[in-house]
C-alpha cells in the first residue's frame, strides 16, 4: 500500500473514528482521561460530521461545481475522448438515494453522446485490471460496443492503476498519435485532479464530466440537510479520498 492510500484509509470518516476510539480506550486506561476523552471525542465528532448530508453537499459539491456539467452538444471538439476507468458510488444516479441500475450514469454513456454528438473521432480508454484478468478500459470498451461505437473507433491503454498513471500512460498513447486536444470524461468529483494530472502532461483538456452525483434529490420528500445519514457515511470515502489525492498529487509535484 503507498502512502496516499494508507492516508486515504486512515482519514475515511468511519476508519478514523475507531482509530480515535482505540487510542482513546488506551489513554483511559493509561490514566491520560483528559487525552483520552478528546481524542473519543474527535473521533465521534468526525464520524458525525461526514455522516451529514450538509457535510457531502458543502465539501464534495464544491468540487464537483469547479467543471460544471455541460451537454455533449454544447462542448468544442477535439481530436479523442479520454474516459478513466473507476466507479464512483457505483455511478449512481444521487448519493443520497437507493441505488437504481435505470438511472445510473456510468462515464462511458457520457463518452457515448459525446462520440454521438460528433465532439471527437476516437475514444480511449484507460484502466488497468483491478480485479481479474481483464481490465477497466476493456470492460468499457465492451460497454460501448453494445451501445453502438465501433471498435475501430476506440483505444484503450490498460496499464494505470491510478489517476497519476491515467495520465502518464494516456498521455504518451496521445503524443504517440499526435493528439494534443482531448475531452476528458470521468466523474465530476474526479474532474478537478484528473484536469490538474493532464494538464501537468502538456495535454489540452477540456472537462467532460458525467452529471453531479452529490445533489439534493428531489425525489425524496424527507430528506434533512442536518439529519445523520448511512449513505452520506459511506459515500464520504470518495469526497475524502478526492482531498487527500489532491494534497498528495500537488506535494509529489503531480498537479
Amino acid at each position: 500500500m503507498n502512502f496516499s492510500s494508507f492516508l486515504t484509509n486512515l482519514v475515511v470518516p468511519l476508519n478514523l473514528c475507531i482509530v480515535l476510539l482505540l487510542i482513546a480506550a488506551v489513554l483511559f486506561m493509561a490514566k491520560r482521561r483528559k487525552l483520552a476523552f478528546f481524542c473519543a471525542a474527535a473521533g465521534l465528532g468526525w464520524a458525525l460530521f461526514w455522516s451529514l448530508p450538509a457535510s457531502s453537499l458543502w465539501a464534495g459539491g464544491r468540487l464537483e461545481q469547479l467543471y460544471p456539467y455541460r451537454a455533449a452538444g454544447t462542448l468544442p471538439t477535439a481530436d479523442a475522448i479520454v474516459v478513466l476507468g473507476g466507479n464512483t458510488a457505483n455511478s449512481r444516479h444521487n448519493w443520497f438515494e437507493p441505488y437504481d441500475s435505470a438511472r445510473a450514469i456510468p462515464r462511458v454513456d457520457t463518452a457515448a453522446l459525446l462520440y454521438r454528438a460528433g465532439r471527437a473521432p476516437l475514444i480511449i480508454l484507460s484502466g488497468a485490471a483491478l480485479d481479474g484478468s481483464v481490465s477497466e478500459a476493456q470492460i468499457m470498451a465492451n460497454a460501448l460496443k453494445q451501445q453502438g461505437i465501433p471498435a475501430e473507433a476506440m483505444a484503450l491503454e490498460t496499464r494505470s492503476y491510478t489517476t497519476h498513471e491515467n495520465g502518464l500512460y494516456t498521455a504518451a498513447e496521445l503524443k504517440r498519435r499526435n493528439i494534443n486536444r482531448i475531452l476528458l470524461v470521468t466523474s465530476a468529483l474526479h474532474m478537478p485532479r484528473a484536469v490538474a494530472v493532464f494538464n501537468k502532461q502538456g495535454i489540452t483538456t477540456i472537462a467532460a464530466p458525467s452529471r453531479p452525483q452529490i445533489t439534493v434529490p428531489n425525489s425524496d420528500p424527507r430528506f434533512s440537510f442536518w439529519q445523520p445519514d448511512l449513505r452520506a457515511l459511506a459515500a464520504s470515502r470518495s469526497i475524502v479520498k478526492e482531498y487527500v489525492g489532491l494534497l498528495v498529487y500537488w506535494i509529489r509535484g503531480w498537479i
